[in-house]
């Protein structure tokens, strides 16, 4: 197995929003903001080359936004793409044999699919690819909560569910050798979260339970999570078990940090340990 960090660009959030009741003197020492409050939010995806398989976990935002859009978020592909970065490796999307998404907010499937002239529909870019989601997820953004509707955009969901390259799962399982979904219910219904075993150690893919390394304290509850008790029990389980088990965290949206590990503090609560780079492992 080989594994790569796929940069997919960057884009902003309000960063009172991405920490929650945590005061901006607190956050912005981890996650300076810019003159409009907004913190800089990588979209970092992992890439598993193993056997006959290349799967890739999330995908960014793509490419849809209009000037509205990418003005309110601040979306920046001058650093990198997902063609750009898969390249760099000498892939293509139909190389890309399984996608598994953990969740269907813009920011994590919205490079799943493109507009196509000839046909006038948006369609999954990723031919050759089966889409692996939690059927309770799907259920949940196919008919959204007023609070998170936002977030849900029909041209990401359609294509893939009209695609016919959709597998729906029903829990935490094995989804291939070595891969394991753990699954949580704070941020948003059903989303999984892959655990990987490589080189001896596990890697958890954090999405938006652990979106930065500044979101390690176990109070620093985002804003957009749609069940902030649900999440902070969530945190409460996953926190020691990711010391106690050394587990690498890698972080989808942190801009400086792409991996890292957990250790307690001495009051007894968690903060960051070690960071470093994916291929430094």
């Amino acid at each position: 197995m080989k594994l790569y960090a796929i940069e997919t660009g960057r884009f902003r959030l309000d960063g009172g929003a991405m920490f929650g009741v945590v005061p901006k003197p607190i956050w912005q020492k981890t996650n300076p903001a810019d003159d409009r409050n907004r913190i800089d939010m990588a979209m970092r995806c992992l890439l598993i080359e193993d056997a006959n398989r290349l799967i890739l976990v999330d995908n960014g935002l793509g490419h849809k936004y209009d000037e509205k859009f990418s003005g309110l978020y601040g979306v920046d592909h001058g650093h990198s793409t997902l063609d750009r970065s898969l390249e760099a490796l000498g892939f293509g999307k139909e190389d890309i044999t399984d996608v598994i998404l953990t969740h269907l907010h813009f920011d994590h499937c919205g490079g799943s699919t493109e507009w196509h002239p000839g046909k006038e529909r948006y369609e999954t870019v990723f031919d050759n690819a089966h889409f692996w989601l939690q059927k309770s997820h799907l259920a949940w953004a196919l008919a959204p909560n007023p609070r998170e509707k936002a977030s849900f955009y029909d041209e990401n969901i359609q294509p893939i569910v009209q695609s016919g390259q959709l597998r729906l799962l029903d829990g935490e399982s094995e989804l291939f050798p070595d891969i394991s979904l753990k699954i949580v219910n704070g941020h948003t219904d059903g989303m999984q979260l892959p655990l990987i075993n490589y080189k001896g150690r596990k890697i958890l893919y954090a999405a938006d339970l652990f979106p930065t390394f500044g979101h390690l304290p176990l109070p620093y509850v985002m804003g957009y999570d749609t069940r902030p008790l649900l999440t902070l029990a969530e945190r409460e389980e996953f926190l020691p078990w990711l010391v106690d088990e050394g587990i690498v965290l890698f972080y989808e949206h942190d801009p400086y940090h792409a991996c890292g590990t957990v250790k307690r503090t001495a009051k007894g609560g968690f903060q960051s340990g070690d960071t470093f780079q994916l291929a430094d492992l």
